[in-house]
């Protein structure tokens, strides 16, 4: 429905863009590089560690024990189960209450434009595991299926009011497990690393001790191209763009954003939204979010905050391309020039 960054294009990033290290800089401390799949795509790991001790078989346990969770795509996963039950549902893994917490956080704090039990409306209109024709979808009747208010959780379990409840992770879940990565990296002693999943990513420290981290944002109506770049320190991004994903209907372009309240597909001038935060679970759930809210209920709600950081690319009035960037930000986003 969203689509993320593509990997290829922001490990390109990393490699064309940042500077060499210096080895006296680093501290004399070898960079590890680490890749491999996860979750339906792909990760790619970077940290120096003096030790020069290789994680990969950790991570890819961490990985695959966070895939049984939160996976829709496990016929075996724990949120499967869930949906697929009649009731309560007692968690096995760790991992499954602090998504859900988040997500009523950020549930709460956009009016419900971020929602969870979306999962009828995905799969009825297209955008689920199994695809489906929109043309046939019954949306009205399955709204009745769809609202946090839906659930109820606690610390040990959760429980749906109705059978036809199921929750759908995919726009929260991918940016927890770039944090539950990078708590496991911590907790071996590394602070400076770049995790990326999927196009979530979190960077800690510096690339060396001056110079930070650099990610690109691709240029919405140009595939392999930079719009802008983004230097990171001890900060999680993503970008998500739906510029890909939209048709035409009577003269007016819609993207494909399902608006959890209304289960109709969006008409926005957004063509691709970057968040930036402290934790990748966080920028994961609000760059949903702010797809449906729109570009100037973003702008507002944005703020308001100190806690996130955005930069907007969409289309004005005059269809030409434009970008807007909050000032805590700005400093740190460079446009690049496109003929």
């Amino acid at each position: 429905m969203i689509l993320k960054i593509p990997v290829a294009l922001f490990l390109m990033l990393f490699q064309m863009l940042v500077p060499a290290v210096n080895p006296k800089a680093a501290r004399n401390e070898p960079m590890i590089s680490i890749s491999g799949e996860a979750q339906g795509t792909t990760y790619h790991i970077k940290y120096f560690d003096s030790q020069n001790r290789n994680f990969k078989l950790q991570i890819d346990s961490i990985l695959a024990d966070f895939d049984k969770c939160l996976s829709l795509y496990r016929k075996d996963s724990e949120i499967v189960a869930f949906n697929n039950g009649t009731g309560s549902h007692r968690f096995k893994s760790a991992h499954f209450y602090p998504v859900l917490q988040k997500s009523l956080e950020i549930h709460a704090a956009t009016n419900g434009a971020f929602d969870p039990t979306i999962m009828p409306l995905t799969e009825a209109l297209g955008f689920g595991a199994k695809r489906t024709n929109p043309e046939l979808a019954n949306v009205d009747s399955l709204l009745q299926y769809v609202g946090f208010e839906k659930i109820n959780f606690n610390s040990d379990s959760i429980f749906k009011a109705n059978t036809g409840v199921r929750l759908d992770m995919n726009g929260i879940a991918q940016g927890y497990s770039v944090d539950v990565v990078s708590t496991y990296l911590r907790s071996r002693g590394i602070d400076r690393f770049m995790v990326e999943i999927g196009g979530e990513v979190v960077c800690s420290g510096n690339k060396n001790e001056n110079i930070p981290w650099i990610a690109g944002i691709e240029h919405p109506l140009k595939r392999g191209q930079l719009f802008a770049t983004a230097k990171l320190t001890d900060l999680a991004m993503t970008t998500a763009g739906n510029y890909n994903n939209h048709f035409t209907r009577n003269g007016r372009v819609f993207n494909h954003i399902i608006n959890p309240k209304t289960g109709s597909m969006e008409e926005t001038s957004l063509l691709s939204v970057t968040v930036f935060a402290k934790d990748a679970m966080t920028v994961d759930g609000y760059d949903t979010a702010f797809f449906v809210m729109g570009l100037e209920a973003t702008k507002e709600f944005l703020s308001k905050q100190n806690h996130l950081e955005a930069y907007l690319i969409y289309t004005d009035e005059e269809g030409k391309i434009s970008s807007y960037v909050t000032n805590g930000i700005k400093d740190f986003i460079r446009e690049i020039p496109n003929p």
